[in-house]
């Protein structure tokens, strides 16, 4: 229904009880609406869009190098605790707060205007996370072209992009049955064919001279943004039906690698070597910090992406259940992901000859160099190599979708009326800016401007958002107020667990993360190449940026408010007056008295005449509404 109130009306209102029909009629057809802001089509529109924005790259290629080098099948005991401290809790509230209000990462904060700076740094970081995860898009779809043929590019050497140090796989195989040969000081196809070829990364001489721009990588990045805007052209109208082939396809694939890999030889070696638990090294406070940091990144936390989605939510959809489904199911993809990435990492050390762990790497490293040569030993190879990585390009698009999504809604919730019917058009817009933005990537020396992204557009500044963000809720909006609104939507209160994670253990666990990434600070490196001070600076500027929102909100929000400075600050600390449920018909309980007919004696008297009958959440709405005068009589 296209009603919303606009607070700032000086016309008196009369009263509804007062109002005949027609005049009820003649005051609707008086007041201008902005366009509806719709909803998902679907039941599993939502459910499917939250697995494929939480399972993505970084189960893949980063959650079984972790587990491995932190204590093996131990790491997963730190990895469950901290997905119950941290994980679902934070997952949980993220969805609450964006499905209640139905708006954007921006919008959202009329929950408390003196934090609507958090929102903005939110924007900031996702804008800068989506210049550089679609350069990766754009890797996926090199690679993917490149496995359309009768003999992969990367399987042997001689070709112009190998040096003298390029050793494949063939030779070093003869050589164990003969004379064993030193390969620490040579380097396979797939790597130069990665660093050398696509990369072209000779061409620069570091991240101040990117020299020329890759054309077949640059038309590789435009393909990926043409895909992802005709993905969103219509916002989750059209976004939440791609999502169901996108979400679920990745699973089939998986288990497909995970068959073929577990009948090769050797592939035992590799699994052994990743769940072989260490329990030593849970002493190690290190392990339980990568268990959280791992948690933290990939359910997507603090990027609203999650609060995006849910937004669009209807107002009673049973977000308690998908909250455990979608974070269970990304723990558990990421495990299986590992046991399909070390069975092939141990039928490869087999191969070569080798230990497991002088062949697994994590990141791009494990995407474009390790597992492209795996695929050379096997055979039908470029069948196996296409699949990883059309694997690969549909895990990476449902996270693009999330943050494009984000990034869009974000900024037509702000100004609905003049960006909302124009919304395809506004996300072409967004789509072309964020593409001349990433051409830089495409250049020869374009990966090491991603690390520095990589590093630094979501570090330290991701987390300060996230701690404020939880804080606000928890002790500025309050956790009492913040479980009316859930008992609203769900017709139930959030149980203790949540409360005490909501108050003390997440922000505690949060706060621990800060403090450790600061202390063991690290510089950027890529390889054996040191970046520059000067880059580093940017870096930490980059992160900077994003928490220095907070301040300048703030003064935004003050300076709005009248009265002597604390005034200013208590008052824009409040929630805005028009805070609360989107739809009139779901605005019961202390959120009645923002209706047109407020002003009369009975409230929810006015909303049940308008509305019809009682339901089930309205009497939980009778019962917030006792409990409130309960409070304010004692």
């Amino acid at each position: 229904m296209k009603r919303y109130q606009e607070h700032h009306l000086q016309k008196p209102i009369t009263p509804d009880l007062l109002m005949t029909p027609s005049d009820r009629d003649d005051a609707e057809l008086e007041m201008e609406y902005p366009e509806d802001r719709g909803n998902w089509s679907g039941k599993l529109d939502f459910l499917l869009s939250c697995i494929g924005y939480c399972v993505g790259l970084g189960n893949v290629w980063r959650f079984p190098y972790r587990a491995y080098t932190n204590g093996g099948g131990a790491f997963l005991i730190p990895y469950f605790i901290m997905l119950a401290i941290c994980g679902i809790p934070l997952f949980f509230m993220e969805l609450s707060l964006g499905q209640f209000s139905s708006l954007g990462p921006l919008a959202v904060w009329k929950i408390s205007p003196l934090f609507k700076g958090v929102g903005m740094g939110m924007l900031l970081i996702v804008a800068l996370v989506a210049i550089y995860y679609n350069m990766i898009i754009a890797y996926v779809l090199f690679y993917l072209f490149a496995s359309l043929t009768s003999s992969l590019p990367w399987e042997h050497c001689g070709n112009w992009w190998n040096t003298d140090l390029c050793l494949d796989h063939h030779v070093i195989r003869a050589s164990n049955s003969a004379m064993p040969i030193n390969i620490s000081s040579t380097v396979s196809p797939s790597e130069e064919y990665w660093s050398r070829y696509v990369l072209h990364i000779q061409g620069s001489s570091g991240i101040g001279d990117p020299g020329q721009i890759r054309w077949k990588l640059c038309l590789c990045l435009l393909l990926a943004w043409i895909i992802v805007y005709l993905c969103i052209l219509k916002g989750v109208k059209s976004s939440g039906k791609v999502v169901y082939f996108t979400a679920t396809f990745p699973y089939l694939i998986l288990i497909m690698l995970l068959i073929r890999g577990v009948t090769l030889d050797g592939a035992w070696i590799g699994i052994k070597f990743y769940l072989t638990p260490q329990f030593d090294h849970l002493l190690s406070s290190k392990v339980w910090i990568e268990a959280a940091l791992q948690i933290f990144y990939s359910l997507g936390v603090g990027f609203g992406g999650l609060l995006t989605f849910a937004s669009y939510n209807t107002f009673h959809q049973n977000i308690y259940r998908d909250t455990f489904i979608v974070t269970l199911g990304n723990a558990f993809t990421s495990i299986l992901a590992g046991f399909a990435i070390f069975s092939v990492l141990g039928y490869m050390s087999k191969e070569l000859g080798v230990p497991v762990d002088q062949v697994a790497k994590a990141g791009p490293g494990l995407a474009f160099v390790v597992y492209p040569q795996a695929m050379t030993m096997l055979p039908l190879s470029p069948f196996w190599s296409f699949l990883f990585f059309f694997m690969l390009l549909t895990l990476g698009l449902d996270s693009q979708f999330a943050f494009m999504e984000t990034i869009v809604t974000a900024i037509t919730d702000e100004f609905p009326y003049y960006l909302r019917p124009k919304k395809a058009f506004f996300s072409l817009i967004i789509c072309v800016a964020l593409f001349l933005l990433g051409l830089i990537l495409t250049t020869d020396g374009g990966m090491y401007w991603l690390v520095l992204l990589d590093d630094y557009s979501a570090g330290f500044g991701l987390l300060v958002l996230v701690i404020t963000f939880c804080l606000v809720v928890s002790r500025i909006y309050g956790i009492k107020s913040f479980c009316r609104d859930i008992q609203m939507m769900l017709g139930f209160k959030p149980g203790i667990y949540f409360k005490a994670c909501w108050a003390f253990l997440s922000p505690v666990t949060l706060i621990g993360l800060l403090a450790y990434s600061i202390i063991k600070y690290q510089p950027s490196q890529y390889g054996s190449y040191q970046f520059p001070l000067w880059s580093e600076a940017l870096g930490i500027l980059m992160g900077l940026l994003s928490c220095m929102m907070i301040p300048i909100g703030m003064l935004v929000a003050i300076l709005k408010e009248e009265g002597t400075l604390w005034e200013r600050i208590r008052q824009a600390s409040r929630p805005a007056m028009d805070w609360g449920p989107s739809l009139e018909e779901n605005r019961t309980g202390m959120y009645v008295h923002t209706l047109a007919g407020s002003q009369s004696p009975k409230p929810l008297m006015v909303h049940m005449r308008k509305y019809g009958g009682i339901t089930s959440y309205e009497n939980t709405a009778i019962e917030v509404d006792k409990e409130i005068e309960e409070e304010s009589m004692m």
